[in-house]
């Protein structure tokens, strides 16, 4: 069994296309295809389902696929470990994180880079869930993620921050004046916020619930770029995670105010798979989070936006 058609098989999972796969592989769709029928000679068992095109693979197919990732996924972690023993860590660090927490993944990254430049660095927006399953799958090193809420499986977690809820609202609007604002008066307002598929909207709903409140946002998105620019284009409100404060701030026009904090716990962590050995590169961000006090920066974000009063 060789490795190169185990990074066939892995290919052909990620792209669902024989053509795709041998393009990402850099070899032809039949050598890509003859790599796989050998490795399915090999093993004895049929890995892959044929018709006109690539119809999934097979259980036994499934299972192999499970093994090749966590082979490629140790290849890669000996490289790691080799590179390091030899003069530095080097490779790239995959990360997969919630959008309320991609916004201040620099604030690891960049420390982390300064310590280690040979490292480089691949950021993918994502849900929680998903991330739990590209963990186990090998497909990223390291998530962040909410740690508290939804069972996240068998990972290691590492405590980063505890969310915290601010409302943000155009300045001349009807909430514009005050000090502070409650759950149940900000579902009153016009508010663009993420979609209920998302977590952080989960948490939000349950916030207003146990105000007493529902809310029927007029625009629903995806991303923390839409969001502002919805609030600032349309003039509306939205409840911000104070994270975002980091990168995003308060635009023009705008101002944030204070929301009661949640009877629940909300924190954002690192997870990272349970096993061993632990990649030199996942070791490296642990490491450098543990050295960062993440939730200091962000509260000091949040008292420098929020108004003298407040």
């Amino acid at each position: 069994m060789l490795l190169r058609q185990l990074e066939y098989l892995s290919a052909l999972s990620r792209e669902g296309h024989f053509g795709r796969a041998a393009e990402v592989c850099h070899v032809s769709q039949p050598a890509l295809s003859a790599g796989i029928r050998k490795l399915e000679a090999e093993l004895g068992v049929q890995i892959v389902q044929r018709g006109q095109r690539f119809e999934g693979f097979t259980p036994e197919g499934k299972e192999v696929l499970q093994w090749a990732h966590r082979m490629l996924a140790e290849q890669g972690a000996l490289r790691h470990t080799l590179a390091s023993m030899r003069g530095g860590l080097a490779g790239v660090l995959r990360i997969g994180a919630v959008p309320t927490a991609l916004t201040i993944a620099s604030l690891l990254t960049a420390p982390l880079r300064e310590k280690h430049e040979r490292v480089r660095f691949s950021l993918e927006s994502m849900s929680s869930r998903e991330i739990v399953s590209r963990l186990n799958d090998f497909e990223i090193d390291a998530g962040m993620t909410y740690v508290d809420g939804e069972p996240l499986g068998k990972v290691r977690v590492v405590p980063l921050y505890r969310e915290r809820y601010v409302f943000l609202t155009p300045l001349d609007g009807r909430f514009g004046g005050r000090d502070e604002i409650g759950w149940a008066e900000a579902a009153l307002a016009p508010l663009c916020m993420l979609t209920p598929v998302m977590q952080n909207r989960r948490i939000l709903d349950a916030c207003f619930a146990e105000a007493g409140a529902l809310v029927s946002p007029v625009v629903e998105t995806d991303t923390v770029e839409a969001i502002y620019a919805h609030v600032t284009s349309m003039r509306l409100s939205s409840v911000i995670p104070h994270a975002w404060l980091h990168n995003y701030g308060v635009p023009d026009g705008t101002r944030v105010l204070p929301l009661p904090r949640p009877t629940g716990s909300c924190h954002v962590g690192l997870v990272l798979a349970d096993r061993a050995p632990e990649s030199m590169l996942a070791r490296a961000l642990v490491e450098t989070a543990r050295e960062v006090d993440l939730h200091g920066a962000l509260d000091e974000t949040l008292r420098r936006h929020l108004s003298p009063s407040a």
